[in-house]
């Protein structure tokens, strides 16, 4: 049976919508024209959109330019979509299109004036009383409004879900410090055999990593939260009253909790998204130092028998199709995987901020946030999932870490000091000749050297 239909009309004629939907014309030709991905704007910016359109809603209300029985009413439409997550279902929208977001933003226009539309009685896609330009969209421009959306959902998802997991895992790390603080281990420079290291300082690495990635998110916010709210179309201000913006940005301060300021050069914030490539540099840094961390493990963790076999790595799941037993690194291939994708999308980000500026507007704005979001997106995720299914499960190899470390021919690097550098280079190529030990072949030469105490490791930390 055929759905019902109703028919909207704008400057570029008639068409066609389902009766039961709650988006207008401006929606319903964006989903025609851009069927592209199948992938639309995630939950995290849709409810930031509704958070900007209710502050500038609130500004124009002060101001007086919406009466307010008919604020109220769609100040109730909004908040049914922030404070119970109604009509969610209602942005169908492709993110690859118009590059200011101007679809995504007539989207919500439409949604809020349909519903309080209906709230008061008229149909759909009337229009009456509420317009989505003349009141939702009233001081406004997609241009300023999106760059604003693009910053207050970032902050959102770094606070409220990336920055507790990366504290998390910190919290993780200091615990496996604490359980490897006496163990000591062949370290490994160029993949080759180096002097004694503590295993908890390779950890302690790890952990320092993750803090330097936590304090530059911190800053981050400083960037993110300086927005260009009533700005509108490039950045004079053009159709938004006097003080509209001051207005606003403090009603989306209040209602939001963040401590958002007014760009002074509102067309920079704009033409330009420099706060999204610099968050996106940091999360590449981050997924950088966290494919460390999980190449590390899953090389420490390599054999059982045939490789370096120095960490246990917990077993989650059966690790071949094919041959019985294995056991396989998961969680660690899972997370490089993720850092690479995060890498990619700093580039993504990195040539939107390139090609997408020209003269007065950045024309890459959804690209760019969509891209940022599920960076943010799938490290807290993958971070999550690898601290509570490998970090934390990890146990060391303590027969193997000693008889790797009685077997280290770079031990004779303490002996250096003692008989000089080509003496000690000699008795290592001994050792490695024989098939013997350091202390093995200074006992041989006869060498007045107390070699315990030389030769013992925990003096070479």
């Amino acid at each position: 049976m055929k759905n019902n239909t109703r028919k909207e009309k704008d400057i570029l004629g008639e068409l066609e919508i389902p009766d039961d939907v709650y988006w207008g014309i401006s929606t319903q030709r964006a989903i025609n024209n851009f069927q592209i991905s199948g992938k639309t704007f995630s939950y995290s910016f849709i409810h930031s959109l509704a958070l900007v359109k209710k502050a500038c809603l609130l500004a124009n209300m002060e101001l007086k330019l919406i009466e307010q029985e008919l604020g109220e009413k769609i100040l109730e439409t909004l908040d049914d979509m922030i404070l119970e997550d109604k009509f969610l279902d209602q942005f169908p929208l492709d993110v690859f299109q118009s590059g200011s977001g101007t679809q995504t933003n007539m989207n919500m226009n439409e949604v809020v004036s349909n519903i309080t539309n209906e709230k008061l009685g008229r149909k759909k896609g009337g229009k009456e009383p509420v317009h989505p330009n003349d009141h939702v969209n009233r001081s406004q421009s997609s241009n300023d409004v999106i760059p604003t959306t693009m910053h207050l959902s970032t902050i959102h998802v770094l606070q409220k879900i990336l920055l507790p997991v990366i504290r998390n895992t910190i919290l993780v790390l200091t615990f496996k410090i604490d359980e490897f603080k006496d163990i000591i281990k062949v370290s490994r420079t160029h993949l080759q055999d180096a002097v004694p290291i503590p295993l908890s300082l390779e950890f302690e690495v790890y952990k320092k990593q993750l803090e330097i990635s936590e304090k530059r998110i911190f800053d981050s916010f400083e960037e993110l939260l300086n927005i260009s709210l009533g700005g509108t179309a490039v950045g004079t201000g053009i159709n938004a009253p006097k003080n509209f913006s001051e207005l606003a940005i403090k009603h989306l301060s209040k209602i939001t909790g963040f401590s958002f300021t007014r760009n002074p050069v509102q067309a920079e914030g704009i033409s330009s998204h420099n706060a999204i490539v610099n968050i996106s540099g940091i999360l590449k840094a981050l997924a950088l130092s966290l494919m460390n961390m999980a190449n590390d493990i899953r090389w420490m963790g390599s054999g059982p028998r045939a490789g370096l076999g120095e960490l246990f790595l917990p077993e989650n799941e059966p690790g071949s199709s094919i041959m019985p037993g294995k056991i396989n690194p998961t969680q660690a291939e899972m997370l490089i995987q993720v850092c690479i994708q995060v890498i990619g999308n700093d580039s993504i980000i990195t040539m939107a901020e390139g090609y997408g500026n020209v003269l007065d507007l950045n024309v890459a704005k959804p690209i760019m946030i969509v891209s940022l979001l599920e960076s943010i997106d799938l490290l807290s995720n993958a971070i999550s999932s690898f601290s509570d299914f490998c970090l934390y499960g990890l146990k060391p190899n303590k027969e193997r870490i000693e008889q790797l470390l009685e077997l280290n021919l770079m031990v004779v690097t303490n002996l250096s000091k003692e008989v000089g550098y080509d003496k000690a280079s000699e008795i290592a190529k001994e050792a490695y000749r024989t098939g013997k030990t350091i202390k093995e072949i200074v006992r041989e030469m006869n060498l007045d050297i107390d070699v315990e105490e030389i030769l013992d490791p925990k003096k070479m930390i």
